[in-house]
């Protein structure tokens, strides 16, 4: 490794290792003359901001300059505003090439590349539901010329998450933003576009249609968290009663991870809807943001994740983030989930249960549904003759539901043919006679939770020459 030389002034304050990147992005990288001395560095740099501490890289045996040095700001604006304003300049009279400077990558990163703009240009940020892109927009204008604002917002719904990105210009005027917008908005730079996998949604339903189909079925989803471990201990698990619950997770680390890692983690709870990776400007530690559909998946993930060694020998710390839902409601929800789940369960393992909890013949019984959607009303079903235009394929997690409730819930769509079960399998098949009514079918029971249980509605795979094949039953 070679030697550098540096100092940082006399009276000056000098980071030690373990803080050359506190905050991040704070240190530039610059390729110079090898002729430039130390003075005119800081002479030259100085007008942007406070120097912490100047390197200029030298042969281990000579002690000759190699045209490389580092200069640490105390601010990130001020390292970016450095980089933009000097890059491409010359240095005094030494004028044998314009200076290249650039943002130096962290040291933990075990990366040696340079940081490019696009990834100091780009925040993330925490916004009321109410906010719209204008509202953005005018909140952070203050900080620099925006490229473009964006919420993001639920895809069947198209409600806001209460999220959303900026993107500037300049790596200064984010780093501006970050560093002095209001603390409520938790102002982050966000991970870039290339490195997050647009089909990861569709890859992940992929993954349970096979599961579902093949073979087998998602049970025991935290086989290594199940038992009490030793590294759960020093957490105590009885507090979380004593903070506001929500759907959304907070989740830390001392170490940055990526979204796939965080992904890979939370989805081995049932209900995950989104996962966000966050870059702190002030720390080196992994931040992030985790959503479930539903309060009872985030209440299980913050209770068995807490603590939860990834990778091992680092824990990941869990806390729930307010989301703008009234806990009340949540639990209530929750609560009506579960006993309602149980209910539905105890119908499935034994039919002869329906008489015993609703009373009667089981035939003469409406279906109850509990959910927090709004259904339409139901509607006349189409005769069995009708030819089949579109076939949905269901996934049922934990387990299936009632014929006749699913029945009862796909009518509703109208233009229903039938509904049926595959036996054994936490699948099953409708059919409609209209392609309009499958896809309203889709758009509104998706990812939904009937009766405790969740559904997955999607498009089936239409058999080829289906009169001349037997039906399939996997």
């Amino acid at each position: 490794m070679d030697d550098a030389s540096s100092s940082a002034g006399s009276g000056g304050f000098r980071p030690g290792v373990d803080s050359l990147d506190e905050p991040p992005n704070s240190r530039i990288f610059l390729v110079i003359s090898k002729y430039t001395p130390e003075s005119v560095l800081r002479e030259r740099f100085s007008p942007f901001g406070d120097i912490q501490d100047i390197w200029v890289v030298r042969d281990k045996h000579t002690k000759e300059s190699k045209g490389v040095a580092f200069i640490k700001f105390a601010r990130s604006s001020q390292a970016c505003r450095a980089m933009e304003e000097m890059h491409g300049q010359c240095l005094g009279p030494y004028k044998t090439k314009p200076i290249k400077v650039f943002i130096a990558q962290s040291r933990s990163s075990g990366s040696h590349r340079d940081v490019e703009d696009e990834e100091l240009t780009r925040i993330f940020v925490m916004i009321p539901k109410s906010y719209t892109e204008e509202d953005l927009r005018e909140k952070f204008k203050v900080y620099g010329d925006i490229e473009y604002c964006s919420i993001i917002k639920n895809k069947v719904t198209g409600e806001s998450k209460g999220l959303g990105y900026v993107r500037y210009l300049k790596p200064s005027q984010a780093a501006q933003a970050i560093e002095n917008c209001d603390k409520s908005f938790r102002a982050l730079l966000a991970e870039p576009k290339n490195k997050v996998s647009e089909s990861s949604e569709q890859d992940y339903y992929s993954s349970m249609r096979q599961e579902a189909l093949g073979h087998e079925p998602r049970v025991n989803l935290l086989p290594f968290v199940g038992e009490q471990q030793p590294e759960f201990s020093s957490f105590d698990k009885s507090d979380r009663g004593q903070e506001a619950v929500s759907k959304r997770l907070s989740v830390v680390s001392r170490v940055p991870f990526t979204e796939e890692q965080l992904f890979s983690v939370f989805d081995l709870v049932p209900g995950l809807e989104y996962c966000e990776v966050q870059r702190d400007p002030y720390s080196n530690y992994g931040h992030g943001v985790v959503q479930y559909f539903n309060v009872a998946s985030a209440i299980y993930a913050k209770y068995k994740l807490h603590g939860f060694q990834y990778p091992p020998g680092n824990r990941l710390g869990v806390s729930f983030l307010d989301d703008g839902s009234n806990p009340a409601d949540l639990i209530r929800k929750m609560a009506t989930q579960m006993v309602t789940s149980q209910l539905t369960s105890m119908v499935w393992s034994d039919p002869s249960q329906q008489q015993f909890l609703f009373g009667g013949s089981s035939g003469s019984q409406v279906p109850q549904i509990q959910t927090d959607i709004a259904l339409p009303s139901c509607k006349k079903k189409a005769p069995p003759e009708t030819p089949v235009k579109e076939r949905l394929f269901i996934v049922f997690n934990p387990h299936p539901l009632p014929l006749d409730v699913l029945e009862d819930i796909f009518c509703r769509f109208g233009n229903l043919i039938e509904v049926y079960l595959v036996s054994g399998k936490n699948v099953g098949y409708v059919k409609y006679a209209d392609r309009l009514s499958a896809n309203d079918a889709i758009t509104t029971l998706h990812g939904k939770i009937l009766n405790g249980v969740r559904l997955k509605v999607m498009l089936a795979d239409s058999p080829r020459e289906e009169p001349k094949k037997r039906q399939r039953t996997y």
